[in-house]
């Protein structure tokens, strides 16, 4: 669709939230529209994809700043960031597939168009009421407010929504 990716973050006052549940739902439903889809999570917490005793986990531990890993199927590169140097225009950077729109998990304060996913019996805070770069709310209840709402099982419109945005 576009040369330069839409970006999209998909955020919630809370963990468990469903942010996950929903990128897995919306994927499938924008391929389905013909749009490739590519995803950044973000992780709070430190993290390791990377198997103890395996070559290239004995590669990083040697002090390899960056390991690819690759078949004919998949590739992974496993990077050793400077504490505090990295944030998302350098995990926008690595994605290096056309891609029609790249879904950001988290990163809830970032300056970006969001989609908030809000279930009332997880969190009382409601962050589009705040925040004037949530575009619209996926949520459990009925929503009464001037941003367009769907429902955790509206994700043909959501996706409908999302391509409007993509167009604009």
């Amino acid at each position: 669709m576009n040369k330069k990716p839409f970006i999209l973050g998909v955020c919630a006052a809370n963990s468990g939230s469903g942010k996950t549940f929903v990128i897995e739902r919306l994927i499938p439903a924008l391929n389905k529209k013909g749009l490739s889809v590519s995803v950044i999570k973000h992780a709070h917490h430190s993290f390791d994809i990377d198997i103890p005793g395996k070559d290239s986990f004995k590669i990083r531990e040697a002090g390899a700043k960056q390991t690819l890993i690759f078949n004919s199927a998949r590739s992974a590169l496993i990077t050793e960031n400077e504490k505090n140097n990295f944030n998302l225009d350098n995990a926008i950077e690595q994605i290096n597939q056309p891609t029609d729109i790249i879904l950001i998990e988290g990163l809830k304060t970032m300056k970006i168009p969001k989609i908030e996913i809000y279930r009332e019996q997880i969190s009382n805070k409601r962050l589009y009421k705040e925040d004037p770069n949530i575009i619209g709310v996926i949520s459990d209840i009925d929503i009464k407010h001037e941003i367009p709402s769907f429902s955790f099982i509206d994700f043909d419109k959501i996706s409908e929504f999302i391509i409007k945005l993509i167009r604009k």
